[in-house]
């Protein structure tokens, strides 16, 4: 089969956009109480949710129109300025603190959050050198190893920002990543081994992580405190039913959930929405990893086809991570819901991944019989 250009992945785009548009409503109907108590404005939010999601959608169809090939080359380009961001974040003045960590620069009244920008030289990184090496990633030395050392460098910076959860991400698409590009499974296995010790240090050696472990094990112990958001969660869960109290009727977004808006936006929905509105976008999601796979499986080469991977996986298990900490099956960690939970910079780089994919999918091999 020979590769041929298609305008556009409609069913792709269909997904993102649909995906967008629920964002915009939960965050709206999620923040509209607490914006009017905070700021005076019910639509605070709304408006800079509208402003990003217009960003990003400029960002999308951009990125959808350049050949995924130049990133080959911005591999290394692209991780040395999110080293740069990331390190600016840790400038006094420069750098701006929220909820007791550092994760953010501050331009003009805008905040930048770069750790979100180094999914995206990760995914970069790996479908590189994963695609330069081929068959060299068997080899301990020549291509498991400076890779490891390049990821596991960017992951400490974004860890020292207090952001385990996005720590946990990057590193969970690396092994996914890793595991494709033919990586023997007993180097990584080990690398998972060697890291429990590690990520045992830094939960129990921080006070506040591990009283989310503790809270998790038994929420109703802590239900004044770590254990309180969680509770708010299933309350919330448990109130919506099959078909929801209605958009904009929910009750715990009335001061009693914590971060409705942003991490726990998903709690929101399945309070107005119900059982009905839930299955609904874990069914979007689930389409776009199935898209994501196609289109990995169709690349024209391996590049492509490392990138498509690398990108479906970034998407979908931030999602499904999301999905499991509100539902209490995961210990709280601050982690948005892609395209749903309100967040410029997160908003801004799903954006461009998806118009990354959209590049692959219009030079994918023709054979879409079963699409």
């Amino acid at each position: 089969m020979s590769a041929e250009r298609r305008p556009i992945d409609y069913p792709l785009l269909v997904v993102a956009l649909l995906l967008m548009a629920i964002g915009m409503l939960m965050v709206y109907s999620a923040s509209a109480i607490y914006a009017q108590d905070l700021y005076k404005d019910s639509y605070y939010f709304l408006k800079k949710e509208i402003v990003f999601m217009a960003a990003g959608l400029v960002l999308m169809f951009s990125v959808k129109s350049v050949n995924y090939h130049v990133y080959y080359k911005m591999a290394y380009p692209m991780l040395g300025a999110t080293v740069l961001l990331l390190l600016i974040t840790f400038i006094p003045g420069v750098g701006h603190r929220a909820g007791g960590a550092q994760r953010w620069i501050g331009i003009g009244g805008l905040t930048l959050q770069p750790s979100e920008l180094a999914k995206l030289a990760v995914i970069v990184f790996m479908a590189y050198t994963m695609a330069k090496k081929k068959e060299k990633m068997k080899n301990f030395k020549i291509g498991f190893l400076p890779a490891v050392g390049i990821v596991g460098f960017i992951s400490l910076l974004v860890l020292a920002q207090k952001d385990l959860g996005t720590t946990f991400v990057i590193c969970m698409v690396s092994f996914i990543m890793f595991f494709i590009g033919g990586t023997r499974f007993s180097y990584l296995a080990a690398g998972i081994v060697a890291a429990i010790p590690a990520l045992y240090f830094l939960i129990f050696s921080v006070d506040y992580r591990r009283k989310r472990i503790l809270a998790f094990l038994d929420p109703w112990e802590h239900k004044m405190d770590e254990g309180f958001q969680i509770i708010q969660s299933y309350v919330a869960f448990n109130s919506g039913g099959l078909t929801g109290a209605g958009l904009g009727q929910g009750k715990q977004k009335l001061f009693y959930l914590p971060a409705a808006h942003t991490d726990f936006i998903f709690s929101v929905l399945g309070e107005e929405l119900g059982l009905i509105g839930v299955f609904f976008v874990l069914g979007l999601f689930v389409f776009l990893l199935v898209r994501g796979v196609k289109i990995a499986m169709r690349a024209p080469d391996i590049f492509g086809c490392y990138l498509a991977v690398g990108i479906t996986s970034m998407i979908t298990s931030q999602a499904l991570i999301n999905f499991a900490v509100v539902m209490g099956l995961l210990p709280t960690k601050g982690l948005p819901l892609p395209f749903i939970s309100h967040g410029g910079t997160s908003l801004l780089v799903v954006c461009i991944l998806v118009g990354i994919l959209l590049n692959i999918s219009s030079q994918t091999q023709k054979d879409y019989s079963n699409d």
